[in-house]
């Protein structure tokens, strides 16, 4: 089966959800999809003209949004299943670093992996790389938490 037809992990646990990078429900969104292949996340995404910083490439903030909201996702999934919860928790990015190593052509799709390398209950380290034609273009580094009730990001995925 194809990524294309499967459903993502934001359509499987979130399929509410209007975040602006990941959310189902937002149609003038990004809609990433993640999914999971063993023990990497990966986003297959295609820009449109508004995503361009200038004419065939894609904008440095459209590129950290969907390293934030994919990397998220991995970090909310690797947790969900460590812990044996009973539902994915809902995570927010405690820190995000993103280094931009050259443009990003926006006429092809981009290929976004992301990997959980340090993890406790409640916190995931993820790091993640972008690549276009093959060649990685950006990389980044977050540190994801889990958030209890009361916070305003908790159950923000809308399901």
């Amino acid at each position: 089966m194809s990524t294309t037809d499967a459903r993502s992990l934001q359509e499987t646990y979130g399929p509410k959800g209007r975040c602006f990078g990941c959310g189902p429900a937002n149609e003038k969104g990004l809609r990433i999809r993640s999914f999971q292949e063993g023990d990497t996340y990966v986003c297959h995404w295609q820009a449109r003209p508004e995503h361009e910083a200038w004419e065939g490439t894609i904008n440095g903030g459209i590129i950290g949004a969907l390293f934030d909201c994919h990397c998220n996702w991995a970090a909310a999934h690797h947790l969900f299943l460590a812990t044996g919860a009973d539902e994915l928790p809902s995570t927010v990015t405690a820190e995000f670093h993103v280094k931009l190593v050259k443009p990003t052509p926006s006429g092809t799709p981009v290929e976004i992996r992301a990997r959980v390398v340090d993890a406790s209950s409640r916190r995931a380290t993820v790091e993640g790389e972008k690549l276009s034609g093959g060649e990685v273009t950006a990389t980044c580094r977050g540190t994801f938490v889990s958030v209890p009730a009361g916070h305003p990001g908790y159950h923000r995925w809308g399901a």
